[in-house]
């Protein structure tokens, strides 16, 4: 089975450093096969055996903490959850280049009181819906300037994600 691995948060802003190569082998060491990144900030694929979701991202933050001393949160899919992702776009046609589209991930399922206050947010240049795990995000007015950007999801509503752009989806898929 080919799972996809997101961490949240690292190589950015110097302080959860990882080297995808040393990334790499240390997925090799938990017995992954075909392991492969995509660019710096945590996006691997790999294969394993079937299984649960939850024990993949155990096994994978136990390992990150014990080879590098951080505490990093993952989120794992496996590959067809992820085409799930491309084909389900609530917001196809409506973004013009893939820096306006960005897919956040999930651990579990928001719940529903919480889901609520991030769509009492949407606007004109600023649109999330919500599908299961993911939160679509179309962001006409960039990163920095939206309720992404300020942190409302994670500080306000005090749900993990960690968040990648469309081209990013695009292109972990076919890891």
């Amino acid at each position: 089975m080919r799972y996809i691995a997101l961490l949240r948060g690292i190589n950015v802003g110097g302080k959860t450093m990882i080297k995808m190569t040393e990334l790499k082998a240390g997925f090799e060491a938990l017995g992954f096969r075909n392991v492969v990144s995509y660019i710096n900030s945590g996006n691997l694929a790999f294969d394993a055996n079937e299984t649960a979701e939850d024990k993949l991202v155990s096994k994978i933050e136990k390992a990150i903490e014990k080879d590098f001393g951080l505490q990093i949160q993952v989120m794992v899919r496996d590959r067809s959850a992820i085409e799930n992702v491309l084909e389900n776009n609530p917001f196809n046609g409506k973004f013009e280049t893939h820096k306006e589209m960005h897919v956040l991930f999930m651990k579990g399922e928001m719940p529903e009181d919480k889901q609520k206050q991030l769509l009492e947010k949407n606007t004109v240049t600023e649109q999330f819906a919500i599908r299961g795990r993911e939160i679509f995000a179309l962001l006409k007015v960039g990163v920095a300037d939206s309720v992404l950007g300020k942190g409302f999801i994670e500080k306000k509503l005090k749900v993990p994600v960690t968040a990648r752009n469309w081209r990013t989806v695009q292109k972990i898929v076919d890891l």
